[in-house]
């Protein structure tokens, strides 16, 4: 039997202690618990957020995505192409074309990002599943080329749908080789129509600046020629994608960037990460606050169980079975609490989850509540923090009681 444990358990258990003591305490355990609960549901809310943030670029972006280290865009020729189809894993294989250029429609014009992809970029991207007006396709009978808008686009253009008698017009400058661009604008600029199939609801990015158009449309107004601005391939899902991404760098070279779906939207998961260890460590140091209370009814409860301490030490106990018992008391205050805490946040996350009870509050949100992922690392690492914030806060009661003079205290 473990002595230390067995009279740690029996102090926090006892009736007798001093009231003040006893408040003190579970005022200890409350904030411990409070503190933990907290802790688990801001740090489950960060991890939905990043899933939400994965899940609507999932639906545009490429599992691997082939741009060039210097410039912003490069040559390909056929063997270039078939040598990546012909990688193991690559299952599909799409030519982007992507710049800025100024769309006018009617009075109205704005500066977008158009996107021009080959025929077969709807067999791996998942954006018709975005589409809330039209029609997803970018050609229609036979060779008609129709535009794909985001939806912040088609609001500030007040753009309507396969209008024919109103096309959208599309200019991009003129390349004359020369570094001035021309007063005229029939020379400084090359100019093309096209139609508004479809309009699509991703994120408040892409819907307030894209527009996507057939590869041929676009190397046309843009006068790309051969060169592209990014390759897009697509992963067979009994490959694993690090896998055919070292063999696709390893095929392409130094010259080549291979950015896989978290690498391309670095910046903004990073800043989502930051910003949750940033909460985690805020959070740690209120649970610390809330903590110094173990310190305060450990001292106090050391000063009460004096005589108690005086009579082990007179029976044989050693100073560290002293510090064990107080040690150990601290332990089963902060663990009651961190166990209540942990229990309490876990079901409101699950609520969260299943019942979606707290709602974003707006209209145009793209999803209608608070997104919650759980995650077992954060649950431990919430419970290392409490253990370290225990030793941290009961080791010097423990010591004290140590220091117990027995010939003071029979």
């Amino acid at each position: 039997m473990d002595v230390p444990l067995l009279i740690a358990r029996r102090y926090f258990l006892s009736k007798k202690k001093r009231n003040i003591i006893s408040i003190i305490s579970n005022i200890s355990m409350i904030g411990v618990a409070v503190g933990t609960m907290a802790l688990v549901i801001v740090l489950s809310v960060f991890n939905g957020l990043e899933d939400l943030v994965r899940t609507l670029y999932g639906k545009s972006d490429p599992d691997l995505l082939v741009t060039a280290v210097q410039g912003k865009s490069f040559p390909v020729n056929t063997k270039m192409l078939d040598d990546l189809r012909r990688i193991q894993g690559v299952g599909l294989l799409t030519e982007v074309i992507e710049d800025n250029a100024l769309l006018q429609y009617h009075d109205r014009q704005m500066v977008v990002k158009m996107k021009g992809v080959s025929e077969n970029y709807y067999t791996q991207s998942r954006i018709d599943s975005a589409i809330v007006e039209g029609d997803h396709r970018l050609l229609r009978g036979g060779d008609e080329p129709y535009a794909l808008l985001g939806a912040g686009v088609q609001h500030e253009l007040s753009i309507a749908l396969n209008n024919r008698l109103a096309p959208l017009h599309l200019l991009y400058p003129r390349n004359t080789g020369k570094k001035t661009l021309s007063m005229n604008p029939e020379n400084a600029f090359t100019e093309q129509s096209i139609l508004a199939g479809g309009v699509f609801l991703i994120e408040q990015h892409m819907d307030d600046s894209y527009i996507f158009v057939p590869l041929d449309f676009a190397q046309s107004l843009l006068q790309y020629g051969n060169r592209r601005t990014a390759l897009e391939l697509g992963v067979g899902d009994e490959h694993d994608i690090q896998e055919v991404k070292a063999l696709v760098k390893q095929q392409l070279g130094s010259q080549f960037r291979v950015l896989d779906s978290d690498e391309q939207h670095v910046s903004l998961l990073k800043a989502i990460k930051v910003e949750k260890m940033f909460v985690f460590i805020t959070f740690a140091f209120i649970l610390l606050i809330a903590s110094l209370n173990i310190f305060f009814s450990l001292s106090m409860l050391v000063i009460d169980k004096r005589k108690d301490v005086a009579i082990l030490l007179a029976m044989g106990a050693t100073p560290l079975n002293i510090r064990r018992i107080f040690l150990l008391e601290g332990a089963i205050v902060a663990l009651v609490g961190a166990v209540t805490g942990l229990a309490l946040g876990v079901a409101i996350c699950w609520a969260q989850q299943t019942f979606h009870i707290v709602s974003m509050g707006m209209a145009t949100s793209v999803v209608d509540s608070y997104p919650v992922k759980m995650q077992f690392s954060d649950i431990a690492l919430t419970g290392l923090a409490i253990v370290l914030i225990t030793l941290t806060v009961s080791i010097r009661p423990a010591l004290n009681a140590a220091k117990i003079d027995v010939r003071e205290n029979l």
